[in-house]
């Protein structure tokens, strides 16, 4: 384990993209997954349930439809992968332990959804909607709502019924969850009650399904991480065009006359943070959205070659307002990515 360790360190950015996923060699054993996924199957022990979820590498995380197994993504077994995968896509999904619990835990809920046949039953149809409902590849989230909890980010249990149930599971899972407190005169409140009572009546009973296939192991998965990261970018809507080429070049300047001053990708570089968190508060779009537009700014200004053209505290107010505008109009899209 070590050896292999060692081998993909020492690799560079584009030796690593060169690479197949199958030939990356990785194992749960030995990594911090290991202690994650045994805090989730304390978790459904504390609660009673006998039903643990099987898990595997694969390229990302998903519950197959019928198969009560959680895949977990192959990059989060290896931190030269992670530091990889945030470069490629400018976050790393499950990177940080709270992170990875409320994911894990999400997928728990499609697994033990999956090993007890839940959606069946009449009274989740009534709550959740319908199983059967097409996925959607974009859902438009009303932030407001109470019919849903709130777990993952940007709404997640609003983008399906399957999700619907996934997410209230999550909350309700943790041994010390007060969901009644914090769902209190929420109507969401009714869906965490029947979780409640349902997971009640599984307490101690063997899963009905019991599959330990796994789907797309790392083993099968022959394309090159370049591949990968270009189809991730490409479905996550990442290349983005360059719509915002306009307002830039208003904001700065390409100007022989200004060729001395900062470049506008520094500044907005030093202003990163400030800007985040200014803007997440005026949109309120979580932090990550807001440094991915961000990001993409700052690589545009650098291709485009852009500086300063007047003073920094106006660039500055004017750079907050376009991250803003940016940021709305994505929000306003309807484009969250569905997960599956």
């Amino acid at each position: 384990m070590a050896r292999r360790t060692q081998d993909l360190s020492s690799l560079s950015d584009e030796e690593l993209l060169d690479m197949r996923i199958c030939d990356l060699q990785l194992s749960i054993v030995g990594t911090p997954l290991e202690a994650r996924i045994d805090q989730l199957n304390g978790e459904l022990a504390e609660r009673g349930l006998n039903f643990r979820p099987h898990f595997w590498l694969s390229d990302d995380w998903f519950s197959p439809d019928g198969i009560p197994g959680i895949a977990i993504p192959f990059y989060l077994a290896h931190p030269r992968l992670i530091r990889l995968e945030r470069k490629q896509l400018l976050e790393v999904e499950g990177g940080n332990k709270t992170w990875c619990m409320k994911i894990l835990r999400h997928e728990a809920g499609h697994a033990i959804d999956t090993a007890f046949q839940i959606r069946r039953k009449a009274r989740y149809r009534e709550l959740f909607g319908k199983p059967s409902d097409p996925y959607p590849e974009f859902y438009s989230p009303k932030p407001q709502s109470r019919e849903y909890v709130l777990h993952l980010d940007m709404w997640y249990a609003q983008a399906h019924p399957l999700e619907d149930f996934a997410e209230t599971f999550a909350v309700w899972l943790p041994p010390k969850s007060r969901w009644k407190t914090r769902y209190r005169n929420w109507p969401a409140l009714k869906k965490l009650s029947f979780v409640d009572e349902l997971m009640s009546g599984l307490e101690g009973r063997p899963a009905m399904v019991q599959s330990k296939q796994r789907v797309d192991p790392l083993s099968q998965i022959r394309r090159t991480l370049r591949t990968h990261y270009q189809r991730k970018r490409e479905h996550y809507g990442m290349n983005y065009p360059n719509v915002f080429d306009k307002d830039l070049c208003k904001l700065f300047s390409c100007d022989r006359s200004h060729r001395r001053n900062p470049t506008a990708a520094a500044l907005l570089s030093r202003w990163r943070g400030e800007i985040r968190r200014v803007v997440a508060d005026w949109t309120g779009a979580y932090t990550y959205m807001v440094d991915q537009v961000l990001q993409e700014m700052i690589e545009r200004c650098r291709e485009l070659e852009l500086r300063l053209g007047t003073a920094p505290d106006i660039c500055k107010r004017d750079a907050m307002i376009l991250v803003a505008l940016r940021t709305s109009n994505y929000l306003n899209s309807g484009h969250r990515r569905v997960m599956m």
